[in-house]
Protein backbone atom coordinates (compact mmCIF):
# COMPACT_ATOMS: atom_id res chain seq x y z
CA UNK A 1 0.00 0.00 0.00
CA UNK A 2 1.24 3.53 -1.39
CA UNK A 3 0.34 6.41 1.29
CA UNK A 4 0.28 9.35 0.26
CA UNK A 5 0.25 12.94 2.83
CA UNK A 6 1.63 15.71 -0.14
CA UNK A 7 5.56 15.63 1.10
CA UNK A 8 7.15 11.68 0.69
CA UNK A 9 5.86 10.37 -2.95
CA UNK A 10 8.70 8.58 -3.95
CA UNK A 11 9.56 8.44 -8.06
CA UNK A 12 9.21 4.24 -7.61
CA UNK A 13 6.01 4.69 -5.57
CA UNK A 14 4.59 6.75 -8.34
CA UNK A 15 5.59 3.79 -10.71
CA UNK A 16 4.15 1.20 -8.61
CA UNK A 17 0.75 2.55 -8.77
CA UNK A 18 0.83 3.36 -12.14
CA UNK A 19 2.17 0.30 -14.16
CA UNK A 20 1.41 -2.30 -10.91
CA UNK A 21 -1.56 -1.17 -9.86
CA UNK A 22 -0.11 -1.08 -6.33
CA UNK A 23 -2.98 0.50 -4.12
CA UNK A 24 -2.84 3.85 -2.52
CA UNK A 25 -4.57 5.89 -0.07
CA UNK A 26 -4.43 8.89 2.24
CA UNK A 27 -2.65 9.37 5.09
CA UNK A 28 -4.14 10.03 8.09
CA UNK A 29 -1.09 12.58 8.51
CA UNK A 30 -2.73 14.64 5.97
CA UNK A 31 -6.05 15.67 6.75
CA UNK A 32 -5.45 18.01 9.11
CA UNK A 33 -3.50 19.92 6.73
CA UNK A 34 -6.22 19.65 4.11
CA UNK A 35 -9.13 20.79 6.41
CA UNK A 36 -7.19 23.79 7.89
CA UNK A 37 -6.75 25.03 4.01
CA UNK A 38 -10.32 23.99 3.27
CA UNK A 39 -11.72 26.45 6.13
CA UNK A 40 -9.60 28.75 5.02
CA UNK A 41 -10.97 28.76 1.39
CA UNK A 42 -14.43 28.83 3.17
CA UNK A 43 -13.57 32.11 4.82
CA UNK A 44 -12.33 33.56 1.82
CA UNK A 45 -15.10 33.32 0.21
CA UNK A 46 -17.56 35.37 1.58
CA UNK A 47 -14.60 38.13 1.60
CA UNK A 48 -15.38 41.16 -0.34
CA UNK A 49 -11.81 40.91 -1.59
CA UNK A 50 -11.18 39.96 -5.45
CA UNK A 51 -9.32 36.65 -5.37
CA UNK A 52 -8.00 34.68 -8.37
CA UNK A 53 -10.22 32.26 -9.17
CA UNK A 54 -12.49 32.04 -6.14
CA UNK A 55 -14.65 35.08 -6.80
CA UNK A 56 -13.21 36.00 -10.12
CA UNK A 57 -12.66 34.83 -13.33
CA UNK A 58 -9.65 33.26 -14.88
CA UNK A 59 -6.77 34.17 -17.36
CA UNK A 60 -7.56 37.74 -19.06
CA UNK A 61 -11.07 37.57 -16.64
CA UNK A 62 -9.03 37.63 -13.55
CA UNK A 63 -10.75 40.90 -12.83
CA UNK A 64 -13.99 39.93 -13.10
CA UNK A 65 -15.95 39.46 -10.02
CA UNK A 66 -18.17 36.55 -9.80
CA UNK A 67 -20.81 36.25 -7.35
CA UNK A 68 -21.19 33.37 -4.59
CA UNK A 69 -23.98 31.27 -5.77
CA UNK A 70 -22.11 31.07 -8.90
CA UNK A 71 -19.24 29.91 -7.64
CA UNK A 72 -20.17 25.78 -8.50
CA UNK A 73 -20.40 26.94 -12.05
CA UNK A 74 -17.64 28.70 -12.26
CA UNK A 75 -15.84 25.20 -11.29
CA UNK A 76 -17.54 23.32 -13.88
CA UNK A 77 -17.22 25.79 -16.60
CA UNK A 78 -13.43 25.86 -16.62
CA UNK A 79 -13.31 21.92 -16.13
CA UNK A 80 -16.05 21.83 -19.72
CA UNK A 81 -14.37 24.85 -21.34
CA UNK A 82 -10.54 23.34 -20.94
CA UNK A 83 -10.90 19.89 -21.87
CA UNK A 84 -9.91 20.64 -25.42
CA UNK A 85 -6.86 18.47 -25.73
CA UNK A 86 -6.19 16.77 -28.91
CA UNK A 87 -4.04 13.90 -30.15
CA UNK A 88 -3.57 10.06 -29.33
CA UNK A 89 -4.87 8.87 -25.86
CA UNK A 90 -1.79 9.19 -23.11
CA UNK A 91 -0.83 5.70 -22.19
CA UNK A 92 -2.87 4.55 -19.21
CA UNK A 93 -0.13 4.23 -17.17
CA UNK A 94 0.57 8.08 -17.86
CA UNK A 95 -2.91 9.18 -16.94
CA UNK A 96 -2.42 6.88 -13.32
CA UNK A 97 0.72 8.48 -12.69
CA UNK A 98 -0.84 12.24 -13.29
CA UNK A 99 -3.85 10.87 -11.09
CA UNK A 100 -1.43 9.81 -7.90
CA UNK A 101 0.43 12.74 -8.39
CA UNK A 102 -2.59 15.43 -8.36
CA UNK A 103 -3.86 13.94 -5.36
CA UNK A 104 -0.48 14.22 -3.70
CA UNK A 105 -0.47 18.00 -4.61
CA UNK A 106 -3.29 18.92 -3.37
CA UNK A 107 -2.78 16.98 0.21
CA UNK A 108 -0.04 19.15 1.09
CA UNK A 109 -3.06 21.52 2.14
CA UNK A 110 -2.37 24.65 0.38
CA UNK A 111 -5.12 24.40 -2.18
CA UNK A 112 -8.30 24.56 -0.30
CA UNK A 113 -10.23 21.78 -1.66
CA UNK A 114 -12.08 18.75 0.14
CA UNK A 115 -10.55 15.84 1.74
CA UNK A 116 -13.38 14.06 -0.90
CA UNK A 117 -11.93 15.03 -3.65
CA UNK A 118 -8.52 13.74 -2.92
CA UNK A 119 -10.20 10.48 -1.72
CA UNK A 120 -11.96 10.03 -5.13
CA UNK A 121 -8.85 10.27 -7.52
CA UNK A 122 -7.06 7.55 -5.25
CA UNK A 123 -10.46 5.57 -5.37
CA UNK A 124 -10.58 5.69 -8.93
CA UNK A 125 -6.90 4.44 -9.24
CA UNK A 126 -8.03 1.65 -6.18
CA UNK A 127 -11.03 0.51 -8.69
CA UNK A 128 -9.37 0.68 -12.09
CA UNK A 129 -10.69 3.37 -13.64
CA UNK A 130 -8.43 5.94 -16.31
CA UNK A 131 -9.71 8.34 -18.05
CA UNK A 132 -9.05 8.83 -21.31
CA UNK A 133 -6.62 12.01 -21.87
CA UNK A 134 -5.95 13.24 -25.20
CA UNK A 135 -1.82 13.51 -25.54
CA UNK A 136 -1.57 17.27 -27.53
CA UNK A 137 -2.63 20.42 -26.30
CA UNK A 138 -0.65 21.37 -23.41
CA UNK A 139 1.60 24.06 -22.90
CA UNK A 140 2.47 23.21 -19.51
CA UNK A 141 1.38 26.89 -18.32
CA UNK A 142 -0.70 27.44 -16.56
CA UNK A 143 0.24 23.80 -15.78
CA UNK A 144 -1.25 21.05 -18.21
CA UNK A 145 -4.35 22.51 -18.22
CA UNK A 146 -6.08 20.85 -20.94
CA UNK A 147 -5.03 17.51 -20.07
CA UNK A 148 -6.07 17.73 -16.22
CA UNK A 149 -9.46 18.92 -17.42
CA UNK A 150 -10.05 15.81 -19.54
CA UNK A 151 -9.32 13.86 -16.45
CA UNK A 152 -11.31 15.88 -14.25
CA UNK A 153 -14.74 15.47 -16.55
CA UNK A 154 -14.68 11.81 -15.76
CA UNK A 155 -15.34 12.42 -11.82
CA UNK A 156 -16.80 15.61 -11.61
CA UNK A 157 -20.28 17.10 -12.71
CA UNK A 158 -23.32 19.46 -12.15
CA UNK A 159 -26.90 19.82 -11.16
CA UNK A 160 -27.29 18.38 -14.69
CA UNK A 161 -25.27 15.49 -14.92
CA UNK A 162 -24.98 15.18 -18.99
CA UNK A 163 -23.21 11.91 -19.98
CA UNK A 164 -22.23 13.42 -22.68
CA UNK A 165 -20.02 16.03 -20.24
CA UNK A 166 -18.49 13.08 -18.62
CA UNK A 167 -15.59 12.77 -20.86
CA UNK A 168 -14.30 8.74 -21.43
CA UNK A 169 -12.74 6.11 -19.32
CA UNK A 170 -11.04 2.61 -19.36
CA UNK A 171 -13.21 0.47 -16.96
CA UNK A 172 -12.80 -3.60 -16.74
CA UNK A 173 -11.36 -3.67 -20.13
CA UNK A 174 -14.31 -1.75 -21.82
CA UNK A 175 -14.18 1.93 -22.89
CA UNK A 176 -17.36 4.10 -21.57
CA UNK A 177 -18.42 7.32 -20.88
CA UNK A 178 -17.22 8.77 -16.99
CA UNK A 179 -20.38 8.85 -15.83
CA UNK A 180 -21.17 4.97 -16.41
CA UNK A 181 -17.32 3.94 -15.58
CA UNK A 182 -17.80 5.84 -12.14
CA UNK A 183 -21.50 4.25 -12.15
CA UNK A 184 -20.50 1.02 -12.57
CA UNK A 185 -17.09 1.31 -10.27
CA UNK A 186 -19.86 2.65 -7.59
CA UNK A 187 -17.52 5.64 -6.92
CA UNK A 188 -19.95 9.29 -7.08
CA UNK A 189 -19.13 12.33 -8.97
CA UNK A 190 -18.68 15.10 -7.22
CA UNK A 191 -19.98 18.58 -8.10
CA UNK A 192 -16.98 20.97 -7.67
CA UNK A 193 -17.08 23.64 -5.45
CA UNK A 194 -14.99 27.19 -5.02
CA UNK A 195 -11.42 26.98 -6.39
CA UNK A 196 -11.88 23.06 -6.71
CA UNK A 197 -11.94 23.52 -10.75
CA UNK A 198 -9.02 25.47 -10.52
CA UNK A 199 -6.82 23.33 -8.27
CA UNK A 200 -7.65 20.26 -10.27
CA UNK A 201 -6.22 21.65 -13.11
CA UNK A 202 -3.93 23.99 -12.68
CA UNK A 203 0.02 22.30 -12.60
CA UNK A 204 2.47 20.86 -14.44
CA UNK A 205 1.18 17.49 -13.54
CA UNK A 206 1.10 15.55 -16.75
CA UNK A 207 4.65 17.00 -17.32
CA UNK A 208 5.59 15.49 -14.20
CA UNK A 209 4.05 11.80 -14.39
CA UNK A 210 5.64 12.07 -18.05
CA UNK A 211 8.68 12.52 -16.25
CA UNK A 212 8.44 10.44 -13.60
CA UNK A 213 8.01 7.16 -15.85
CA UNK A 214 11.19 9.09 -18.32
CA UNK A 215 13.72 9.08 -15.20
CA UNK A 216 13.15 5.46 -14.22
CA UNK A 217 12.92 4.00 -17.66
CA UNK A 218 15.86 6.11 -17.97
CA UNK A 219 18.00 4.70 -15.25
CA UNK A 220 16.77 1.25 -16.72
CA UNK A 221 18.88 1.93 -20.02
CA UNK A 222 21.77 3.33 -18.58
CA UNK A 223 22.72 0.70 -16.69
CA UNK A 224 21.57 -1.61 -20.42
CA UNK A 225 23.68 0.99 -22.16
CA UNK A 226 27.03 0.09 -19.66
CA UNK A 227 26.25 -4.36 -20.40
CA UNK A 228 25.24 -3.43 -24.01
CA UNK A 229 28.72 -1.53 -24.12
CA UNK A 230 30.89 -4.24 -22.41
CA UNK A 231 29.81 -6.90 -24.73
CA UNK A 232 30.40 -4.83 -27.59
CA UNK A 233 33.51 -4.37 -25.70
CA UNK A 234 34.13 -7.92 -25.27
CA UNK A 235 33.24 -8.66 -28.89
CA UNK A 236 35.92 -5.94 -30.66
CA UNK A 237 38.38 -7.18 -28.06
CA UNK A 238 39.14 -3.79 -27.05
CA UNK A 239 41.29 -2.11 -24.72
CA UNK A 240 40.85 -2.01 -20.67
CA UNK A 241 43.23 1.20 -20.20
CA UNK A 242 40.27 3.59 -20.89
CA UNK A 243 38.36 2.43 -17.96
CA UNK A 244 41.29 2.79 -15.35
CA UNK A 245 39.88 4.65 -11.86
CA UNK A 246 42.85 6.78 -12.41
CA UNK A 247 42.05 8.21 -15.63
CA UNK A 248 38.32 9.04 -14.58
CA UNK A 249 39.80 10.15 -10.74
CA UNK A 250 41.80 12.77 -12.88
CA UNK A 251 38.89 14.46 -13.81
CA UNK A 252 36.32 13.98 -11.47
CA UNK A 253 33.24 13.95 -12.76
CA UNK A 254 30.65 11.67 -10.83
CA UNK A 255 29.11 9.61 -13.88
CA UNK A 256 31.85 8.75 -15.59
CA UNK A 257 33.60 7.46 -12.77
CA UNK A 258 30.52 5.52 -12.16
CA UNK A 259 30.22 3.85 -15.30
CA UNK A 260 33.80 3.15 -15.98
CA UNK A 261 33.69 1.41 -12.69
CA UNK A 262 30.56 -0.53 -13.48
CA UNK A 263 32.74 -1.11 -16.64
CA UNK A 264 35.20 -2.88 -15.26
CA UNK A 265 33.35 -4.91 -13.34
CA UNK A 266 31.46 -6.26 -16.43
CA UNK A 267 34.40 -7.13 -18.30
CA UNK A 268 36.52 -8.42 -15.22
CA UNK A 269 37.89 -11.75 -15.63
CA UNK A 270 38.00 -11.55 -19.42
CA UNK A 271 41.04 -12.80 -21.62
CA UNK A 272 39.60 -11.17 -24.75
CA UNK A 273 40.03 -7.39 -23.73
CA UNK A 274 43.31 -5.90 -24.16
CA UNK A 275 44.23 -9.40 -26.60
CA UNK A 276 44.57 -7.26 -29.56
CA UNK A 277 47.35 -5.65 -28.11
CA UNK A 278 45.51 -1.76 -30.07
CA UNK A 279 46.64 1.44 -28.18
CA UNK A 280 43.53 2.60 -27.93
CA UNK A 281 40.04 2.01 -29.08
CA UNK A 282 37.72 4.47 -31.15
CA UNK A 283 35.62 7.26 -29.12
CA UNK A 284 32.74 5.10 -29.56
CA UNK A 285 34.13 2.83 -26.94
CA UNK A 286 37.24 4.70 -25.46
CA UNK A 287 34.93 7.44 -24.42
CA UNK A 288 31.93 5.97 -23.70
CA UNK A 289 32.63 6.34 -19.49
CA UNK A 290 32.40 10.31 -20.75
CA UNK A 291 29.36 10.66 -22.70
CA UNK A 292 27.15 7.87 -20.67
CA UNK A 293 28.53 8.76 -17.24
CA UNK A 294 27.36 12.62 -18.47
CA UNK A 295 23.94 11.15 -19.61
CA UNK A 296 24.00 9.59 -15.94
CA UNK A 297 24.76 12.93 -14.54
CA UNK A 298 21.77 14.53 -16.20
CA UNK A 299 19.34 11.66 -15.48
CA UNK A 300 20.15 11.92 -12.20
CA UNK A 301 19.55 15.56 -11.96
CA UNK A 302 15.98 15.10 -13.84
CA UNK A 303 14.99 12.76 -11.28
CA UNK A 304 15.77 15.18 -8.31
CA UNK A 305 13.68 17.96 -10.05
CA UNK A 306 10.19 15.56 -10.50
CA UNK A 307 10.79 14.28 -7.38
CA UNK A 308 10.47 17.45 -5.54
CA UNK A 309 7.64 18.64 -8.13
CA UNK A 310 5.88 15.27 -7.23
CA UNK A 311 5.68 17.02 -3.96
CA UNK A 312 5.14 20.54 -5.01
CA UNK A 313 1.93 22.32 -4.65
CA UNK A 314 1.60 23.94 -8.07
CA UNK A 315 -2.05 25.12 -7.83
CA UNK A 316 -2.91 29.18 -7.55
CA UNK A 317 -3.44 31.14 -5.90
CA UNK A 318 -2.59 29.37 -2.50
CA UNK A 319 -3.30 28.89 1.16
CA UNK A 320 -1.16 30.19 3.80
CA UNK A 321 -3.14 31.56 6.93
CA UNK A 322 -6.49 33.47 7.56
CA UNK A 323 -6.67 35.61 4.69
CA UNK A 324 -3.07 34.80 3.53
CA UNK A 325 -4.07 33.87 -0.53
CA UNK A 326 -1.36 34.22 -2.45
CA UNK A 327 -1.54 34.25 -6.27
CA UNK A 328 1.82 33.00 -8.19
CA UNK A 329 3.41 31.15 -10.53
CA UNK A 330 3.66 27.49 -9.17
CA UNK A 331 1.67 25.85 -11.73
CA UNK A 332 4.66 27.29 -14.38
CA UNK A 333 6.41 23.63 -16.32
CA UNK A 334 9.65 25.55 -16.83
CA UNK A 335 11.26 23.07 -13.78
CA UNK A 336 10.18 19.92 -15.47
CA UNK A 337 10.45 20.98 -19.27
CA UNK A 338 14.03 22.24 -18.57
CA UNK A 339 14.95 18.87 -16.86
CA UNK A 340 12.77 17.04 -20.28
CA UNK A 341 14.95 18.34 -22.21
CA UNK A 342 17.78 18.09 -20.74
CA UNK A 343 16.86 14.26 -20.12
CA UNK A 344 16.31 14.27 -23.66
CA UNK A 345 19.53 15.54 -25.09
CA UNK A 346 21.26 12.91 -22.34
CA UNK A 347 19.62 9.74 -23.69
CA UNK A 348 19.58 10.80 -27.37
CA UNK A 349 23.25 10.73 -27.06
CA UNK A 350 22.98 7.50 -25.51
CA UNK A 351 21.41 5.84 -28.65
CA UNK A 352 24.03 7.67 -30.85
CA UNK A 353 27.15 6.39 -29.19
CA UNK A 354 25.38 3.13 -29.49
CA UNK A 355 24.77 3.22 -33.08
CA UNK A 356 28.53 4.02 -33.76
CA UNK A 357 29.44 0.72 -32.04
CA UNK A 358 26.73 -0.96 -33.81
CA UNK A 359 28.40 0.29 -37.21
CA UNK A 360 31.70 -0.72 -35.73
CA UNK A 361 31.03 -4.42 -34.87
CA UNK A 362 29.60 -5.04 -38.23
CA UNK A 363 32.18 -3.04 -40.49
CA UNK A 364 34.70 -5.39 -41.56
CA UNK A 365 37.53 -3.04 -41.51
CA UNK A 366 37.17 -1.77 -38.26
CA UNK A 367 35.56 -4.72 -36.13
CA UNK A 368 39.15 -6.36 -35.58
CA UNK A 369 39.23 -9.16 -37.73
CA UNK A 370 35.54 -9.72 -38.10
CA UNK A 371 33.50 -10.76 -41.12
CA UNK A 372 31.47 -7.65 -42.97
CA UNK A 373 28.35 -7.28 -41.61
CA UNK A 374 28.51 -10.48 -39.20
CA UNK A 375 27.77 -12.72 -42.02
CA UNK A 376 28.74 -16.20 -41.00
CA UNK A 377 31.17 -17.16 -43.95
CA UNK A 378 33.06 -15.38 -46.04
CA UNK A 379 31.69 -17.17 -49.23
CA UNK A 380 28.50 -16.15 -48.36
CA UNK A 381 28.77 -12.44 -48.33
CA UNK A 382 26.35 -11.23 -50.99
CA UNK A 383 24.14 -14.04 -50.88
CA UNK A 384 23.48 -13.31 -47.42
CA UNK A 385 23.55 -9.50 -46.20
CA UNK A 386 24.03 -10.46 -42.61
CA UNK A 387 23.20 -7.41 -39.99
CA UNK A 388 23.54 -4.70 -42.36
CA UNK A 389 19.58 -3.30 -42.24
CA UNK A 390 19.49 -3.42 -38.07
CA UNK A 391 22.16 -0.47 -38.03
CA UNK A 392 19.99 1.28 -40.98
CA UNK A 393 17.33 1.17 -38.63
CA UNK A 394 19.55 1.79 -35.61
CA UNK A 395 20.71 5.01 -37.58
CA UNK A 396 17.00 6.21 -38.14
CA UNK A 397 16.13 6.23 -34.36
CA UNK A 398 19.47 8.55 -33.70
CA UNK A 399 18.76 10.69 -36.87
CA UNK A 400 14.84 11.41 -35.24
CA UNK A 401 15.90 12.02 -31.89
CA UNK A 402 18.18 14.30 -32.75
CA UNK A 403 14.69 16.55 -33.67
CA UNK A 404 13.04 15.02 -31.12
CA UNK A 405 15.78 16.50 -28.54
CA UNK A 406 15.80 20.03 -29.74
CA UNK A 407 14.79 21.77 -26.68
CA UNK A 408 11.25 22.36 -26.24
CA UNK A 409 11.20 24.88 -23.39
CA UNK A 410 12.71 27.73 -25.19
CA UNK A 411 9.88 28.29 -27.59
CA UNK A 412 7.05 30.22 -26.31
CA UNK A 413 3.91 32.09 -27.65
CA UNK A 414 1.41 34.04 -25.33
CA UNK A 415 -2.13 33.52 -24.79
CA UNK A 416 -4.98 34.96 -22.64
CA UNK A 417 -5.08 37.81 -24.00
CA UNK A 418 -1.19 38.47 -23.33
CA UNK A 419 -1.86 37.86 -19.52
CA UNK A 420 0.04 34.62 -20.07
CA UNK A 421 2.63 36.13 -22.18
CA UNK A 422 5.38 33.22 -21.45
CA UNK A 423 4.62 29.51 -21.63
CA UNK A 424 6.78 26.85 -20.61
CA UNK A 425 6.14 23.62 -23.04
CA UNK A 426 6.87 21.28 -20.71
CA UNK A 427 4.24 18.80 -21.50
CA UNK A 428 5.63 18.21 -25.00
CA UNK A 429 9.32 18.57 -23.67
CA UNK A 430 8.06 14.91 -22.07
CA UNK A 431 6.53 13.78 -24.55
CA UNK A 432 9.25 13.96 -26.67
CA UNK A 433 11.88 12.79 -23.84
CA UNK A 434 9.41 9.19 -23.89
CA UNK A 435 9.95 9.02 -27.67
CA UNK A 436 13.29 9.16 -27.52
CA UNK A 437 13.07 6.75 -24.44
CA UNK A 438 11.64 4.47 -26.87
CA UNK A 439 14.12 4.78 -29.65
CA UNK A 440 17.14 4.50 -27.21
CA UNK A 441 15.63 1.23 -26.04
CA UNK A 442 15.46 -0.22 -29.38
CA UNK A 443 18.99 1.29 -30.43
CA UNK A 444 20.43 -0.57 -27.54
CA UNK A 445 18.52 -3.83 -28.58
CA UNK A 446 19.83 -3.74 -31.56
CA UNK A 447 23.52 -3.59 -30.49
CA UNK A 448 23.26 -6.12 -27.68
CA UNK A 449 21.62 -8.45 -30.59
CA UNK A 450 24.93 -7.60 -32.58
CA UNK A 451 27.33 -7.52 -29.68
CA UNK A 452 26.21 -10.92 -29.15
CA UNK A 453 26.31 -12.57 -32.47
CA UNK A 454 29.57 -10.64 -32.64
CA UNK A 455 30.81 -12.29 -29.79
CA UNK A 456 30.18 -15.48 -30.93
CA UNK A 457 32.12 -15.37 -34.34
CA UNK A 458 35.08 -13.76 -32.13
CA UNK A 459 34.75 -16.54 -29.59
CA UNK A 460 34.49 -19.29 -32.34
CA UNK A 461 37.81 -17.22 -34.46
CA UNK A 462 39.65 -17.40 -30.93
CA UNK A 463 38.40 -20.66 -29.36
CA UNK A 464 41.24 -20.37 -26.68
CA UNK A 465 39.86 -16.55 -24.99
CA UNK A 466 36.51 -16.26 -23.09
CA UNK A 467 34.91 -13.14 -22.00
CA UNK A 468 34.66 -11.92 -18.43
CA UNK A 469 31.69 -13.92 -16.47
CA UNK A 470 29.34 -10.87 -16.36
CA UNK A 471 29.71 -10.59 -19.97
CA UNK A 472 29.38 -13.91 -20.61
CA UNK A 473 25.94 -14.02 -18.31
CA UNK A 474 24.12 -11.91 -20.64
CA UNK A 475 25.61 -13.38 -23.98
CA UNK A 476 24.03 -16.80 -22.60
CA UNK A 477 20.98 -15.47 -21.32
CA UNK A 478 20.38 -13.64 -25.31
CA UNK A 479 20.95 -17.28 -26.74
CA UNK A 480 18.83 -19.19 -24.03
CA UNK A 481 16.07 -17.35 -25.30
CA UNK A 482 17.35 -16.41 -29.27
CA UNK A 483 19.87 -18.86 -30.69
CA UNK A 484 22.53 -18.42 -33.46
CA UNK A 485 21.56 -18.30 -37.10
CA UNK A 486 24.04 -18.91 -39.47
CA UNK A 487 22.09 -17.62 -42.17
CA UNK A 488 20.03 -14.48 -43.33
CA UNK A 489 16.31 -14.52 -41.38
CA UNK A 490 13.97 -12.42 -40.21
CA UNK A 491 16.13 -10.53 -37.31
CA UNK A 492 12.77 -8.43 -36.39
CA UNK A 493 11.21 -10.40 -34.64
CA UNK A 494 14.30 -11.33 -32.49
CA UNK A 495 15.22 -7.75 -31.90
CA UNK A 496 12.08 -7.07 -30.42
CA UNK A 497 12.74 -9.99 -27.89
CA UNK A 498 16.05 -8.37 -26.74
CA UNK A 499 13.87 -5.41 -26.50
CA UNK A 500 11.61 -6.50 -24.28
CA UNK A 501 14.53 -7.89 -22.11
CA UNK A 502 15.89 -4.19 -22.33
CA UNK A 503 12.78 -2.64 -21.33
CA UNK A 504 11.24 -5.01 -18.63
CA UNK A 505 14.55 -4.45 -17.03
CA UNK A 506 15.49 -8.42 -17.57
CA UNK A 507 19.40 -7.88 -18.55
CA UNK A 508 19.89 -5.30 -15.75
CA UNK A 509 18.82 -7.47 -13.29
CA UNK A 510 21.60 -10.71 -14.81
CA UNK A 511 24.38 -8.08 -13.63
CA UNK A 512 23.43 -6.74 -10.59
CA UNK A 513 25.16 -3.21 -9.82
CA UNK A 514 28.83 -3.64 -7.97
CA UNK A 515 28.48 -2.84 -4.26
CA UNK A 516 30.09 0.39 -3.18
Amino acid sequence: MIWIDGNHLALQDVVRASRFEEPVGLDKKAYPAILQSKKWLDEAVFDVVPVYGINTGFGLFKDQKIPLEASAALSRNLILSHAVATGAPLPGEVVRAAMLVRANTLAKGYSGVRVEIIETLLEMLNRGITPVVPSQGSLGSSGDLSPLSHLALVFTTDERDREEESGWAQYQGGFLSGKQAMAMAGIPRLILGPKEGLALNNGATFSAALGVLAVSDGLNLLRTAEISLALSLEALVGCSSAFDPRLHEARGQTGQMTVASHIRSLIEGSTLIDSACRVQDAYSIRCAPQVQGAALDAVEYACGVVEKEINAATDNPLFFGPGEILSGGNFHGEPVGMAMDFFGIAMAEVAAISERRIFRLIDGRLNDGLPPMLVDQPEQVGLNSGLMMPQYTAASLVLENVTLAAPDTVHSLPTSGEQEDHNANSMTAARHARQILENTAHVLAIELYTAARALDLRLRFEPDLHPGPAAAAVHRHIREVIPYHANDTWWAPEIEAVRNMVTTGELAKIVPLPSG
